[in-house]
């Protein structure tokens, strides 16, 4: 199993550009077709109707940064509380055992709070920016020397 660490810079772009594209399909509408049935339905649900406004920009630019990976660690874990909001306002109509309710906004949770806590990868804009790549090897082990 060892010899799939190699392929960890690649599973981490797999899943940013996975939740960039969802998060950008479900954040897009809201900037574009939010009139008052949208706002209603974040009203129905005890949230502010401008709401609808801060989630899209939310999901819309997140998804971005998440595809390009840059400032991953902030936008997955705003989108990860986000989606925790979503799962309590919305989806959590019935017991917490009723995971069909609300297992894919739990799974987009999830992957944004491995994210927040992982980061980018390797292949990010993150990495040479902020995690010092190609400046000096990074050590794995505090026995590496």
């Amino acid at each position: 199993m060892k010899s799939l660490n190699s392929l960890q810079p690649l599973g981490l772009l797999v899943l940013r550009l996975v939740l960039g594209l969802i998060f950008f399909s479900h954040g897009y509408p809201k900037l574009t077709h939010s009139g008052a049935e949208m706002q209603g339905f974040f009203v129905q649900h005890g949230l502010p109707g401008y709401f609808v406004y801060i989630s899209g920009v939310l999901e819309v630019f997140g998804a971005l940064l998440l595809v390009l990976g840059l400032f991953t660690r902030a936008a997955a874990l705003l989108l990860a509380i986000e989606m925790g909001v979503a799962i309590w306002k919305v989806h959590s109509t019935g017991s917490y055992l009723a995971v069909h309710n609300y297992e894919f906004p739990l799974a987009m949770l999830a992957g944004s709070f491995a994210l927040a806590t992982v980061g980018a990868g390797r292949l990010s804009l993150d990495h040479p920016l902020f995690e010092g790549g190609g400046s000096r090897p990074q050590k794995y082990s505090k026995f590496a020397k």
